[in-house]
């Protein structure tokens, strides 16, 4: 079943959980160093997190371990902080957090840069942030998730990247895990149709390489089966007779101004 939101509360999710969120993703970003455990990463967003009267959404969330998802190059998403993982120079480092408050669950994610990388990665990565971008252009009434889907797919294959297929975006609520499932992929004009009062997180992940992959033994991380990176990048999102707003927001700026890996998340 969809959950149709109001405008007030889009705008309660929006000023809670959205906003909490985002900061808890930037305070992630700006912890991706060379030398930095990302298992340091989990405690301080975790910390971050219930100093502000919230609850880090991902953690015992199906039996996840951490607070946050934390997936280095090949790891596409669920990767498990560790204290073995330790971040070098090249690396990239996709976060995907949420903070749940005031009844809303927040929900995000973006790649961020870990010193200097390559020129090949931070293609990918800036691609898959225009896909997201892309993404939510085409989440207006009328339209399908197949519009959504074949916006992102079309500019990634479009620049020789791999789209993942069996891990999607999702609609967003008081629940982390609503009704529908948007893929990265679709045909136009396909699919659910989009109303006004929907709200969805939109998250592109996209792959240098092949989009195959596989999980770890862990259970949890997955990873392309080429070796080759991954990227990821998401918003939630509420649709409004003027369009899509960004509801994973907070007083930094807008999100479309941001560049790929950079240490400010949308």
């Amino acid at each position: 079943m969809i959950f149709i939101k109001s405008l007030a509360e889009m705008e309660d999710y929006r000023l809670t959980a959205g906003d909490l969120s985002k900061r808890a993703l930037r305070l992630a970003g700006s912890m991706a160093r060379p030398g930095v455990s990302t298992a340091e990463i989990d405690a301080a967003v975790e910390r971050f997190i219930r100093l502000h009267d919230a609850k880090p959404g991902f953690k015992g969330y199906g039996g996840f371990p951490g607070s946050l998802c934390a997936s280095v190059n090949e790891q596409i998403v669920h990767g498990i902080p560790s204290m073995g993982a330790i971040l070098k120079d090249g690396d990239i480092l996709s976060i995907d957090v949420g903070a749940n408050k005031a009844g809303w669950a927040g929900d995000n994610a973006w790649t961020f840069y870990v010193g200097n990388v390559s020129d090949e990665v931070r293609g990918l990565c800036e691609c898959t942030r225009d896909c997201l971008k892309a993404g939510i252009e085409q989440a207006v009434p009328g339209n399908t998730l197949g519009d959504v889907g074949y916006a992102i797919q079309s500019l990634a294959e479009g620049n020789g990247y791999g789209v993942v297929r069996e891990y999607v975006g999702h609609g967003v609520g008081h629940s982390m895990h609503e009704d529908p499932n948007v893929p990265n992929y679709g045909k136009r004009g396909r699919g659910v149709r989009l109303q006004v009062g929907m709200v969805i997180a939109i998250e592109p992940m996209i792959t240098l390489g092949s989009y195959r992959n596989r999980v770890l033994d862990n259970g949890w991380t997955v990873v392309t089966k080429d070796g080759l990176p991954a990227a990821h990048y998401e918003n939630t999102i509420g649709i409004t007779e003027d369009g899509p707003v960004v509801l994973t927001q907070d007083d930094h700026g807008p999100w479309c101004s941001m560049q790929g890996g950079e240490k400010d998340a949308g």
